[in-house]
């Protein structure tokens, strides 16, 4: 019997686990709900300590950041969220991204979800993370979700359009992880 397709979902944040936490796991939820056959993974940054790059080899990394770097090769598809830092993505997931090799994503469905404290931004993480996920040559969802502390009421997603936007993102990786 063939292993389940795994869906990892990258929490890429190093700040003890909040809203973008919260969004992601219902993410999985869905993702659970609707697809009871693939496994969804969650690899959140702020419960994993990742070593910092510095061009050695990956094989001479601790056990820690090595197996979160074989979670995301592992992934048949990957959901990678991260809130907006300074108009960018957070450096933990940039210094995650920058230990990975090209292998670990090319080809691979990607989608994306960032959250930040305003609408303002909300083309400040999308806009840098497609760039360095086409580097690696992952297939990217055509669409992202973008989420603001109001989208959120005690800690939880409630926001009607973010859910259905967020449900509709997780429905694009479950098919593209399926045909591909």
């Amino acid at each position: 019997m063939a292993d389940t397709p795994r869906l990892l979902m990258l929490v890429g944040a190093a700040t003890p686990p909040g809203r973008l936490a919260a969004a992601i796991a219902q993410a999985a939820d869905t993702a659970r709900a609707s697809s009871p056959d693939i496994t969804v993974d969650i690899l959140n940054l702020a419960e994993t300590q990742i070593e910092i790059c510095d061009g050695r080899p990956l094989e001479a990394y601790g056990a820690a950041t090595r197996e979160a770097v074989a979670r995301i090769a592992g992934a048949a598809a990957v959901l990678i969220g991260a809130p907006v830092y300074r108009a960018s993505f957070p450096g933990v997931l940039k210094n995650l991204l920058d230990i990975a090799p090209v292998e670990a994503l090319q080809g691979k469905p990607v989608g994306i979800i960032a959250m930040g404290g305003s609408p303002h931004h909300y083309l400040a993480v999308d806009s840098q993370l497609r760039q360095v996920m086409a580097w690696f040559g992952a297939l990217l969802a055509p669409t992202a979700v973008y989420v603001t502390g109001g989208d959120f009421r005690d800690g939880q997603l409630t926001s009607e359009a973010a859910r259905k936007d967020l449900s509709a993102l997780i429905e694009t990786l479950i098919m593209l992880l399926r045909r591909l």
